[in-house]
């Protein structure tokens, strides 16, 4: 039994759901079952009834996830006591972040901090900034590069770094959509109408939600070409030429398509996103964790 097992089973005991614990652990179904096996083997006990349909914990599946959470906490409080006694920070900092933000934000803060900390292991995962303060709130991340939801959780601590305008944009060669937006300029009436364009939306998160909120005030209804996961592969669809998408203009600068794309100057105005770091808060007293939020200064992205 190490560490490690009890991370993963405390996480599965919160979703009770394999595929769902695999994704926050960064590991297959099949290694999570595995795990699992290997805790009953060591304890002697089933921890979990299943089938194909749902998961429960048993009597000593319970047992064993309040015994877990415990250990993983005492353990935290005796690496944090060691590390108030040495003059050094060490330790590691799982980081979540989408791809654009590793290059936009987490590049600007990583630097510094390893100077200051070289003990620091930085573990730095990827995904759709969609799930950033998910994975916080799961515990699978303790740190994670986001942007500021309309409702933050009461347990998640936000710090803003910088701001980002939402741009809808359009491809930048001559094809359907840019005809079909320059038939519309053409025509004239003020702004140009994204609900009368093929849409490339999120699946999820604030950019949708800002969009929906959007059409329900203007009572549009949407012409939905496809919804994908994350900014990038929103500007993917757009530089194919497949519809217009809303994006932040963070990404837009740095997408390696940012040529292949043009941003709609004249579609309406969102609201821009607020980009900072989220934090349980009770992660904060961490050596590690406060080093890095401490060291987070908006000032470097003026």
């Amino acid at each position: 039994m190490d560490f490690r097992q009890l991370e993963i089973f405390t996480i599965l005991a919160k979703e009770l759901h394999f595929a769902r614990t695999a994704k926050q652990c960064h590991m297959t179904a099949s290694a999570v079952t595995r795990s699992v096996q290997r805790l009953e083997e060591t304890v002697g006990h089933q921890l979990l009834v299943r089938n194909n349909r749902h998961v429960e914990l048993t009597p000593a599946g319970s047992d064993f996830a309040l015994f877990a959470s415990e250990t993983l906490e005492e353990w935290r409080r005796f690496r944090q006591s060691l590390d108030s006694r040495a003059d050094r920070v060490e330790g590691s900092l799982k980081i979540y972040s989408s791809v654009t933000g590793s290059y936009s934000i987490l590049s600007r803060l990583l630097g510094t901090f390893r100077q200051a900390y070289p003990n620091v292991e930085i573990i730095l995962h990827t995904g759709d900034q969609a799930e950033a303060i998910d994975q916080v709130l799961s515990g699978s991340e303790d740190i994670a590069s986001a942007a500021l939801p309309d409702v933050l959780p009461a347990s998640i601590a936000f710090k803003t770094l910088t701001f980002s305008p939402l741009r809808f944009i359009m491809p930048a060669e001559a094809g359907g959509i840019y005809e079909d937006v320059t038939r519309m300029r053409q025509q004239g009436g003020g702004e140009i109408n994204p609900a009368q364009l093929p849409l490339i939306i999120a699946e999820r998160g604030l950019t949708r939600s800002r969009l929906e909120a959007w059409l329900r005030k203007n009572q549009q209804k949407p012409n939905v070409y496809a919804e994908v996961s994350g900014h990038e592969a929103i500007v993917s669809m757009v530089a194919l030429g497949f519809g217009i998408g809303l994006v932040p203009e963070l990404v837009i600068q740095h997408s390696p398509l940012q040529d292949q794309i043009r941003v709609i100057d004249d579609a309406p105005e969102l609201q821009a996103f607020q980009i900072g770091l989220c934090v349980a808060k009770e992660k904060l007293n961490q050596p590690a964790i406060r080093a890095f939020w401490d060291s987070a200064n908006p000032s470097l992205f003026l």
